[in-house]
C-alpha cells in the first residue's frame, strides 16, 4: 500500500515522531518548573561582628541566567506580634516622674546626661546605652526630663529691666509678695558688701509697696543716699510746696521661689533700682546672675537623679541615634 502524502507532497511525521518531540517538551517543563521553586538556605555568620545573630535565613531563586539571593526578613517582620527592642524618648514633666520612671526601665549600661546650662536645661538617661565593656547597643530608649519653668519665676524673668511707674511697681510688688525671700546671715553679709547697698525683708518691701501708693499723686522733690546703703526719697504734695512722705528704699531682696515645675526652692537675689525725671520715679530691678542659681539647682537635681537610680551622670549630651 502506498505512503499517503501530503498536499505539498511532504509525506506527514509518523507516530513515533510524535512521541520524541512530546517527551522533550516534558522534560524542558519539568526544568523550569524545578527553577522556580525557591530553596531556603541558612548562611552561617557567627564571628563575622558584634550585633549579629549566629545564622540568618536566605532564600536562592535559581533560573535561566543563574540565580538571585533575597533575605526574608521582610516577610518575618510582617507577621511579628511585639516590638524587636525598646525605641522612643518618653518626656516627663517632673524630677520626680524622671527618677520613676528610669528606674522601671533602666539596666547595667543605663546611663543619665545633663544640660546644666540656660537655656533649655534637661536629663536625658539614655536606658540602652553602650555597655562598659565596650558592646556597642542601639541607644535608641530614652527618657527626658527638660526642667518647665513655673509661672512664677517666669513672672519675674519677664519683667527683669522693665521700666515700672510708681503705681505699676506698687501693684507688682502686692501680687508678688508670696515669693519675696529673707536673706541668710551668710547672703546678707556677702550681697550687701557687694553691692554696699541693704538688704531688705519681705516686710520692709511690702512696706516700700503700700508707701509707693500713698505717694501716687505726689510729685518727686529728691533722694538722699544714706550711710546704711539705703536711699530717702522724698515726695510732696502737688498743691503744696510742704514736704510730703519720706520713703526708705533698700538696694537690695531677695526672691525664693520653685524655678521648675515640682522642683525645690532657688533664692535669687535682685537689685532694686530707680529712675528720678521730671518729678517721677521709674523703678525697675535686676536679677543677680539668675542663671548661675538655676545651674546650680539643675546640678543639685542631676546629683539626685544619679543617687536615686544609682545610674552614673554626666554634663553633656548622648550620641545621636543613626537608626
Amino acid at each position: 500500500m502506498a505512503t499517503p502524502t501530503t498536499g505539498s507532497g511532504v509525506r506527514p511525521p509518523t507516530p513515533s515522531c510524535y512521541g520524541g518531540e512530546a517527551e522533550a517538551i516534558q522534560k524542558i517543563a519539568d526544568l523550569a518548573t524545578q527553577a522556580s521553586v525557591p530553596e531556603f538556605v541558612t548562611v552561617d555568620v557567627k564571628g563575622l561582628g558584634a550585633g549579629l545573630p549566629e545564622a540568618i535565613p536566605l532564600v536562592f531563586k535559581a533560573g535561566p541566567n543563574g540565580g538571585s539571593v533575597e533575605s526574608v526578613k521582610q516577610q518575618i517582620e510582617l507577621y511579628r506580634t511585639a516590638p524587636e527592642r525598646r525605641t522612643g524618648t518618653a518626656t516627663v514633666t517632673t524630677l520626680a516622674s524622671f527618677i520613676d520612671l528610669v528606674n522601671r526601665h533602666k539596666d547595667d549600661g543605663s546611663v543619665i546626661f545633663a544640660k546644666t546650662d540656660w537655656p533649655k536645661p534637661s536629663l536625658t538617661a539614655v536606658i540602652d546605652y553602650h555597655e562598659k565593656g565596650g558592646t556597642a547597643r542601639n541607644t535608641g530608649h530614652r527618657v527626658t526630663y527638660t526642667f518647665p519653668v513655673t509661672p512664677e519665676f517666669q513672672a519675674w524673668m519677664d519683667h527683669v529691666g522693665k521700666a515700672f511707674s510708681q503705681s505699676e511697681f506698687a501693684a507688682f510688688l502686692e501680687d508678688r509678695a508670696a515669693d519675696l525671700a529673707s536673706p541668710t546671715d551668710g547672703e546678707r553679709a556677702e550681697y550687701e558688701r557687694l553691692f554696699k547697698a541693704t538688704f531688705a525683708t519681705p516686710n520692709e518691701l511690702i512696706d516700700l509697696a503700700r508707701s509707693l501708693e500713698i505717694s501716687v499723686g505726689q510729685t518727686f522733690k529728691q533722694a538722699v543716699r544714706l550711710q546704711s546703703g539705703e536711699a530717702e526719697m522724698v515726695f510732696k504734695e502737688e498743691h503744696t510746696n510742704g514736704a510730703g512722705e519720706r520713703v526708705t528704699v533698700p538696694g537690695i531682696f531677695m526672691i525664693g521661689v520653685r524655678a521648675f515645675v515640682g522642683g525645690e526652692r532657688v533664692n535669687v537675689p535682685a537689685r532694686l533700682r530707680y529712675r528720678a525725671a521730671g518729678g517721677a520715679v521709674t523703678w525697675f530691678y535686676d536679677l543677680y546672675r539668675w542663671q548661675d542659681f538655676l545651674r546650680e539647682r539643675v546640678s543639685q537635681d542631676l546629683a539626685e537623679a544619679g543617687e536615686r537610680t544609682g545610674l552614673p551622670t554626666y554634663e553633656g549630651a548622648p550620641e545621636t541615634t543613626s537608626r
